[in-house]
């Protein structure tokens, strides 16, 4: 056998053992897409081995019943054959009407059980003015969670927990709302330990705006989300 073919018979052997991708389909609004909470998992995934391809479906202010309606969204967990769907509800209906989003969730979890995929719920956080909603979002989240054996992400109580230990870096954009990359990146980093298992204490990362102590910070809340 020439060298030429036995390279190619090594790069093939080679893919063969390379364990396959996850396959993960977000579904939410700014909280996610604002910067690219999916792409950040994805490269804190990479550090720790574990390959992700992932894919958004976002929509300015959606709830989850928008999504539904639209047809998008139900289409691509119908042809995607993902492994998880993540689920974001609008980031004031779970206080506003909590019964109201667990009949958003239940629609979108008995299809995506259908496609044999998991189901994972976005817990978001509170309005910087109204940290006091935090515990009526975690819990509108954990309740259907609990219902329907989905997994919940608990990035809301991390954001409470990383606030009320430190000043800085601002999690909050100047809207008081939306995430700056500082929040975002503890995002993911919640998904990275709760979804994955894997620690993302020690990624080396690089943020515009965040030092290596700030990062360090973070990524300490984040392992941290579900502990006391």
């Amino acid at each position: 056998m020439d060298k030429g073919r036995l390279h190619e018979r090594s790069s093939i052997v080679a893919k063969q053992r390379q364990p396959k991708p996850l396959k993960i389909l977000f579904i939410g609004n700014s909280f996610t897409q604002r910067n690219n909470v999916p792409k950040l998992l994805a490269e804190l995934a990479a550090a720790r081995g574990i390959r992700i391809e992932h894919e958004l479906i976002s929509a300015g202010g959606a709830s989850l019943r928008r999504h539904w309606n639209g047809g998008r969204a139900t289409a691509a967990i119908e042809a995607g054959a993902f492994d998880y769907v993540v689920l974001q509800e609008q980031s004031t209906l779970p206080v506003k009407n909590a019964t109201r989003m667990a009949e958003n969730v239940r629609l979108f979890d008995a299809l995506i059980k259908q496609r044999g995929a998991k189901t994972v719920l976005y817990m978001t956080w509170a309005r910087k003015n109204a940290p006091e909603t935090q515990q009526a979002i975690a819990e509108a989240y954990e309740s259907i969670g609990e219902e329907l054996g989905a997994i919940v992400v608990p990035v809301g109580r991390a954001w409470e927990k990383f606030r009320a230990k430190y000043d800085e870096p601002e999690l909050y954009d100047r809207d008081g709302s939306h995430p700056t990359v500082a929040g975002s990146y503890l995002a993911a980093g919640v998904f990275l330990a709760r979804l994955l298992g894997a620690n993302p204490v020690g990624i080396v990362s690089e943020l515009n705006g965040l030092d290596a102590e700030q990062i360090a910070a973070i990524q300490k809340v984040a392992w941290r989300a579900e502990k006391p």
